[in-house]
Parts: structure tokens; sequence; C-alpha cells
């Protein structure tokens, strides 16, 4: 996909699209942001992952674990 033609959307909106079925979590994932597209295919690279729902749902868990230790950290 060009990178002029990407979409990324507001939280939101990725919940929605979850929630009704036109994104799973790899599109949750690859449609949140350019940071996250870029760090989620490392992530899967990095540890020979296929980029599917399976890996995007645990990198989203990923995600919320930094988030939360930000938190308690006073980082977030």
């Amino acid at each position: 996909m060009n990178d002029e033609l990407e979409r990324f959307y507001p939280e939101e909106t990725l919940v929605e699209k979850v929630q009704s079925g036109v994104f799973g979590w790899l599109g949750y994932v690859t449609h949140h942001s350019k940071a996250w597209k870029q760090e989620y295919e490392q992530y899967c690279r990095l540890r020979e992952l296929p980029m599917n729902d399976g890996t995007a749902e645990r990198f989203l868990q990923m995600k919320q674990e930094e988030l939360e230790e930000a938190i308690a950290n006073g980082d977030a």
C-alpha cells in the first residue's frame, strides 16, 4: 500500500470497526498510527511471527502492559 494512501483512524473509530467486524486486530494495529504499524512489523520480524490477528492481539497486550507500567512509574 502506498504511504500516501494509508489511512489511520482515531481510537474510537478503530474500536467501532473492530466491534462491527470491519477490522480484526490486525486492522486495528495497522490503522492506529504509522508508528504503531512500523513497531508491529518490527515486533513480528524480530520474533519471526506472521502478521495476523493473533500476533496483533499479543502486540496490543504488550502495548497495554507498557502503558500500565508507565502510569505506575508516573511516566504517563
